[in-house]
């Protein structure tokens, strides 16, 4: 077939004056095309492809362990990524940016580094050395230049639980061989220091494996849901230094009971202390926000806040007038390195895991908002390379694991950094407090770093926003949110994340599995189809469907989409067969006892009309085979009354089209369920088309013996137009002899053999005349 359907682009125009006085014409966005009628054998036939060699698994495997000056160079260069963005350097521009940056982001490194140690349970100098070794091995190797290396609190948190499982604060240690005789605080320095160098075995080993891809998999909606919960757990574990408690361990919510029980016993100071703190903090961070395009840098409020604090607490003694729990003793200098603890490693393998997917992924996310911000590219097998050797350098020297936080991130981004140097001096100055001036901080109340720690919470905090707003867009992932932020407020946060995951994983299993199908109808006037429900002014074909499928098909929708395919068309084409071979059954017993006769009218009864017969259900394979009128001497027109109480459901459609346009691949499983459920159609007399297939799905089709003497190449067209203008052809709606009357065929004649009384010239314009609303 090879009719066009006539299109050019129609310069509707309106006029307008330009300042010259001249006249311009603007074209209206209007488009006309001519081409012929496609299925997709005649495109192919008409458009020859390129001729692709595809690479097969060993040649990929070849490429990959293929060697040479180039790709050693490349390689070399991803590898240590300072070398690219050292060369681009711009002294005169960037150096006085970062310089600013690192002293800033420094003295909130410090801040922070004493705060999240607490979060982990352990002395507040191992804090610092998550701002300094870390930081360092970042440098060379990392491709963000704007994230600030160091300690991030729901790390911080999940490596304390760890450490107060292994090391609880009353009851006995986990008989771990290399702890003996060693006090509580070494003891947790050792297996936290244990467990940040496998998690950076862990980060090592998936960016050697490229699988850095992974965190995609940590929807956004899931990680929110995540640390709102960690950000929960780190709100409660604070409680017990903001009123000055002693309270064992770190249980989750539990822990309220212990600070419950004891609530009598508050320390006035500290509790002043830290309110007054947080109030200011919180007061002055407002104030950045709101004036941070008029502010030159961010006041360092947390950083005053802890001078003053640290002043008064001095002045006062607080430590021995008032009880109150202060940093203490900083050593001037860094401990010596350390080898790992295996058994350690035997104990919190599992804990470990999560904990270096987490620390990545937030790492990843901060680290992509920047880049995309700044437009540079960041990659995720190296980042995970980077921070897999920094936790290992870092917990050969006792650091916390490391991150990085979202506020330092900011601090050093917002301050005029521009690459990692602003890292590095951040770093030295870390390096100058510990060595030199940490004594400065021994005073400082813990009170006021659990201050500072809970009003940084309120990013995360307010991330219960996002609940109502989710539940009007989309419920699946508020469902994946809520689920989430539960699983980790009561299992820990390790096992929330193992939850959260899986909920998503099910819905997007549910999403694929359960889509919403849609019948179609034409746009009046267009080539544009939509779904039928949606507009007012369209228009169906008369005995057409349009069914369309919106996911993959595979083996957990297969039959999904085969129930929705039936209520889309209104009747089961396999229970249609079986009637009509009923029928054919009883009409060739008839004609044989001559009790229906062929007669130039059809077929007619010739006695009394038969008593019903019960329906003999015992051999449905028989009753499943196409109709077979070969016996016979007449075909049945099965749209028409059928003689002697004869009766067989009509079929209102003789066409379907399948829409398979957002179908991105079909298994093997799926393939026998749509071959089996295009064939039930077929054997009843509708035509199959299926249109906008992609043409790799067809090649699948072909290779997997998917088409037979029943299904046929011929059924693939390129778009859904061309299918419905070769349908309309076939058939023409009634509507078009409505409005002319003399190209009636006779009323007698069946649908499905009428006669092309109508020229190819006439039959467009009638095609225009049914498509005109």
């Amino acid at each position: 077939m090879h009719f066009q359907f006539q299109t050019h682009f129609i310069p509707n125009t309106t006029e307008s004056l330009t300042s010259g006085g001249l006249k311009m014409r603007t074209p209206v966005d209007q488009y006309v095309v001519s081409r012929p009628l496609y299925t997709e054998d005649s495109f192919t036939e008409n458009h020859e492809k390129v001729e692709r060699k595809h690479k097969t698994t060993l040649d990929h495997v070849k490429q990959y362990f293929t060697c040479d000056s180039k790709r050693v160079k490349n390689a070399a260069l991803s590898l240590v990524p300072i070398v690219g963005w050292m060369k681009m350097y711009r002294v005169k521009e960037w150096l006085l940016g970062d310089i600013v940056s690192g002293v800033s982001t420094g003295l909130v490194a410090i801040l922070q580094g004493l705060a999240y140690s607490l979060l982990a349970s352990l002395p507040a100098w191992y804090g610092l050395y998550a701002a300094f070794f870390p930081v360092i091995i970042y440098f060379f190797l990392g491709t963000s230049r704007h994230i600030s290396v160091g300690a991030f609190p729901v790390l911080s948190l999940m490596v304390g639980a760890v450490v107060t499982r292994m090391v609880p604060d009353g009851g006995p240690t986990v008989n771990i061989t290399g702890l003996e005789g060693l006090s509580i605080d070494d003891q947790r320095a050792m297996v936290s220091a244990s467990l940040t160098f496998l998690i950076g075995i862990f980060q090592l080993g998936m960016g050697l494996l490229q699988v850095g891809f992974v965190v995609i998999y940590l929807s956004d909606t899931l990680v929110s849901g995540f640390t709102t919960a960690a950000a929960v757990h780190i709100l409660i574990s604070q409680l017990k230094f903001i009123f000055g408690l002693s309270v064992p361990g770190f249980s989750g919510p539990l822990i309220l009971e212990s600070i419950f029980t004891q609530i009598t016993s508050t320390n006035i100071h500290d509790l002043v202390t830290a309110i007054v703190v947080m109030v200011v903090v919180f007061a002055v961070k407002e104030i950045n926000e709101r004036f941070k395009s008029k502010l030159p840098v961010p006041i360092p409020i947390e950083v005053i806040m802890t001078i003053i604090a640290c002043g008064v607490s001095y002045a006062f003694n607080f430590k021995d007038n008032h009880g109150v729990d202060v940093v203490g003793l900083i050593p001037d200098s860094f401990e010596t390195p350390v080898a790992p603890n295996i058994e350690v490693f035997k104990e919190t393998a599992v804990d470990a895991f999560p904990m270096a997917i987490v620390g990545f992924a937030i790492s990843f996310a901060v680290a992509k908002v920047y880049a995309v911000k700044h437009d540079y590219v960041i990659d995720g097998n190296q980042e995970l390379i980077a921070f897999g050797v920094s936790n290992i350098f870092g917990g050969a020297f006792k650091s916390l694991a490391s991150s990085t936080a979202l506020s330092r991130s900011a601090v050093q981004e917002s301050t005029g950094g521009k690459t990692q140097i602003a890292g590095i001096l951040s770093a030295i100055i870390v390096l100058i407090v510990t060595l030199a001036i940490g004594f400065l901080l021994e005073p400082l109340p813990k009170s006021v770093l659990g201050a500072v720690v809970i009003v940084n919470l309120k990013g995360m905090l307010m991330q219960m926003r996002e609940v109502p707003y989710l539940w009007k867009k989309d419920r699946l992932d508020c469902i994946i949110w809520i689920v989430t932020f539960l699983a980790s407020i009561f299992l820990g946060l390790d096992l929330g994340l193992a939850v959260g995951l899986g909920v998503e994983l099910l819905a997007v299993v549910f999403r694929t599995q359960f889509p919403r199908c849609s019948v179609l109808a034409n746009i009046s006037g267009t080539d544009i189809y939509r779904d039928r429900k949606d507009y007012i002014n369209i228009y169906e074909p008369e005995g057409v469907k349009i069914f369309r499928i919106p996911a993959p098909i595979f083996f957990a929708n297969i039959d999904f989409f085969r129930g929705k395919l039936l209520d889309a068309v209104g009747f089961n084409p396999l229970r249609i067969l079986r009637k009509r071979n009923k029928a054919l059954r009883k009409i060739r017993k008839l004609i044989k006892k001559g009790e229906l006769s062929v007669t130039i009218k059809g077929l007619q009864v010739t006695g009394s009309y038969p008593i019903e017969e019960s329906e003999d259900e015992t051999n449905t394979e028989e009753l499943d085979q196409p109709v077979d009128f070969s016996d016979l001497p007449v075909q049945v027109n099965w749209r028409a009354e059928l003689p002697a109480n004869i009766s067989v459901p009509p079929v209102d459609i003789h066409s379907l089209v399948l829409d398979f346009s957002a179908v991105s691949f079909i298994d093997i499983s799926a393939l026998k369920g749509l071959k089996t459920a295009l064939k039930e159609f077929i054997r009843i007399d509708v035509e199959i088309y299926i249109v906008a297939c992609d043409p790799y799905i067809i090649e699948k089709l072909k290779s997997c013996s998917f088409f037979d003497h029943e299904i046929k190449t011929s059924i693939f067209f390129v778009t859904l137009h061309d299918a419905m203008l070769h349908i309309l052809e076939r058939h023409p709606p009634l509507s078009v002899y409505n409005n002319y009357p003399d190209k009636m065929p006779n009323s007698s004649s069946n649908l499905r053999s009428r006669e092309k009384i109508v020229s190819k010239v006439d039959y467009l314009c009638l095609c225009v005349v049914s498509y005109l609303p």
